[in-house]
């Protein structure tokens, strides 16, 4: 005799809004934040809609322009691709948390700003922390190097000159 509930006797859970959220914390920029989210919703939508943190910005939603960029444990990921539940454990640092507790800018966002490395500013953010990114794995890198770094950050305005100008400054590099 089986001791497995037929389908007819087994009770349906329906697939409600309040049975897909899910308590989650998120250490973000230094804080904790405890939010009850859907268990599908991206880092992205809750960094803006939850956190009110909009420096990530929505591009393409594919993960192809890197307007969405934080870092997660000091690698470059495109937040719209990343689900929150999976940030879990993981420090998430987003454009807000770069600059220092008094305000005071991080070396990255100072050298965009000394080399007119930003234009319109809607990829900037995701263009700082993929650098951010870049020079904590490889504080001298070559060209090749920092353009294949920034190769996942599209700017329309094509300020990428002067984001390797700016990436070269901070490499210590004479030829800035």
């Amino acid at each position: 005799m089986s001791t497995v509930p037929s389908p007819s006797e087994t009770p349906e859970t329906p697939n409600t809004e309040e049975t897909l959220r899910k308590q989650i914390r998120l250490n973000v920029n230094g804080v904790e934040h405890d939010l009850t989210i859907e268990a599908r919703r991206t880092l992205l939508d809750t960094l803006r809609d939850d956190l009110a943190l909009t420096g990530a910005k929505p591009g393409c939603n594919m993960g192809q322009c890197g307007a969405c960029t934080v870092l997660m444990d000091g690698e470059a990921v495109y937040s719209c691709l990343t689900l929150a539940i999976e940030c879990q454990g993981h420090a998430i640092t987003t454009i807000e948390g770069l600059s220092g507790p008094n305000g005071e800018l991080d070396p990255v966002q100072e050298a965009i700003i000394a080399h007119d490395a930003l234009q319109c500013g809607f990829c900037t953010p995701g263009q700082a922390l993929a650098l951010k990114a870049l020079l904590a794995h490889n504080p001298h890198p070559t060209d090749e190097e920092i353009d294949r770094g920034l190769s996942g950050n599209l700017c329309r305005c094509g300020a990428y000159p002067k984001l390797r100008a700016a990436a070269r400054a901070l490499a210590g590099r004479e030829d800035a």
